[in-house]
C-alpha cells in the first residue's frame, strides 16, 4: 500500500492500527436494547425512525470500481474508532433531499451522479470543466480518517476517500487577486425534493479564503470507506473540511468558483447571527440556541443515555489549523 508522506506535521499510522471494518460494524446493540426498558417509550420512534433509514441505505460498491489509481492512507488520522458505517449513511443532514435526518437515506436514490462535471471558474488562468472522470485522475486517492462535527451538537469520525483540493486548484492557477473559492452544489428540482421548501435560497453555496482552501486537510472527497460516495452523503464528489462545523463541507459540487470577495453562503444568508461564514468548530463560541462546548458522538448511545464529550478546538486540528487565524477575533469571525 502506498503512504505519502508530508511535512505538515501530521500522523502517518500503518494500516495495521486501523481498527478492523468488522469491529466498527458492530456497535448496535444499545440501539436495539433503547426501545425497550425505563425509556423504551420515550425513545422507540427515535429508533424506529433510525431503523427504516438504516434499511433504505445500500452500500453503493468499491471504490476500486472507479478511475482514479490506488487508495492510500495518509495525514492527519484520527486513532478513534470509525463511526459505524449505516450510522454515516444514515444520519445526515442533506436538505435537497428533506430536513429529517433520516430522509435523505431515504430520497437520495433519485440522485443521478451520472454523467456529471464540475465547473472551475472565476478569477483563474485556467478555467476548465471537469468530467468526474477526470477529476478522478488528477491526483492519487488517500484515504484520510476525518472527525466531522455538526452544528447541532452531533459527531462522527468517518474514513474519507480522496485527495488534497490545493491539487485541483494548482491546476487552474489562481489570479493575484483571487482571495475567496465559492462552492456551488447541484440543484435539481426533478431528482431533488427538498427544493421544494423555502427553508434555504437554492443552490446550496459555502465557501473558504483561498488560504482555508489550500490547507492539506481540506478533502476533494469522492468515496468514504473505501467505497464510493453514497448519495445522501453527497455523492459523486463533495468537499471535507474537517475543522469546520459539517455544514461548510458542502455535498454533491458542479461549479467550484475564486473570487474577490467573500461569498454569500446559504446557511449565512438564511440566518446570518447563527450561521458565520468561517464557522470554524469552537466550545467558547455557542450557537445562539445552544451550546457548542460539547457534543454526542453518534453510535454511543442515544436520547437520554448519549455519551457527551467535550469539544475540541477546530475539532482536534488546531496544530495543523490555527495559523491561519492568528491575529483574529474569532468570536467576531465566528
Amino acid at each position: 500500500m502506498l503512504i505519502r508522506t508530508s511535512d505538515n506535521g501530521f500522523i502517518h499510522p500503518n494500516s495495521s492500527e486501523f481498527t478492523p471494518r468488522a469491529v466498527y460494524e458492530g456497535r448496535r446493540n444499545v440501539l436495539r436494547l433503547m426501545a425497550s426498558g425505563v425509556a423504551g417509550a420515550a425513545l422507540a420512534g427515535w429508533a424506529s425512525r433510525e431503523a427504516f433509514a438504516q434499511a433504505a441505505a445500500a452500500r453503493p460498491g468499491k471504490l476500486a470500481a472507479l478511475p482514479g489509481g490506488k487508495s492510500a492512507v495518509t495525514g492527519a488520522v484520527t486513532m478513534e474508532a470509525p463511526t459505524d458505517y449505516k450510522d454515516a449513511s444514515t444520519y445526515n443532514n442533506f436538505y435537497e433531499f428533506g430536513t429529517d435526518k433520516s430522509e435523505p437515506a431515504r430520497y437520495a436514490h433519485t440522485l443521478k451522479t451520472t454523467p456529471w462535471t464540475v465547473e472551475v471558474d472565476g478569477l483563474v488562468a485556467k478555467p476548465a470543466k471537469f468530467a468526474l472522470e477526470d477529476l478522478l485522475k488528477l491526483s492519487p486517492m488517500e484515504e484520510r480518517i476525518y472527525r466531522l462535527r455538526c452544528v447541532e451538537g452531533w459527531s462522527m469520525v468517518i474514513p474519507w476517500v480522496g485527495y488534497s483540493l490545493a491539487e485541483l486548484i494548482r491546476r487552474v492557477e489562481p489570479l493575484g487577486n483571487a482571495k475567496y473559492v465559492e462552492f456551488i452544489t447541484q440543484a435539481d428540482k426533478a431528482t431533488m425534493p427538498g427544493l421544494r421548501s423555502g427553508v434555504l435560497d437554492w443552490p446550496y453555496v459555502e465557501g473558504l479564503r483561498l488560504d482555508e482552501a489550500m490547507n492539506p486537510l481540506t478533502l476533494l472527497a469522492f468515496g468514504m470507506y473505501g467505497e464510493v460516495l453514497p448519495n445522501q452523503n453527497g455523492a459523486p464528489v463533495r468537499l471535507v473540511v474537517p475543522w469546520k462545523y459539517g455544514f461548510k463541507s458542502a455535498k454533491s459540487l458542479v461549479r467550484i468558483r475564486f473570487t474577490e470577495k467573500e461569498p454569500r453562503t446559504a446557511w449565512n444568508k438564511a440566518a446570518a447571527q447563527e450561521y458565520g461564514f468561517y464557522s470554524n468548530v469552537n466550545p467558547n463560541v455557542d450557537h445562539p440556541r445552544w451550546s457548542q462546548a460539547t457534543e454526542r458522538r453518534i453510535g454511543e448511545g442515544a436520547g437520554l443515555f448519549a455519551k457527551k464529550r467535550k469539544t475540541l478546538m477546530f475539532n482536534g486540528y488546531e496544530a495543523q489549523v490555527a495559523q491561519m487565524y492568528a491575529g483574529m477575533d474569532l468570536k467576531k469571525y465566528f
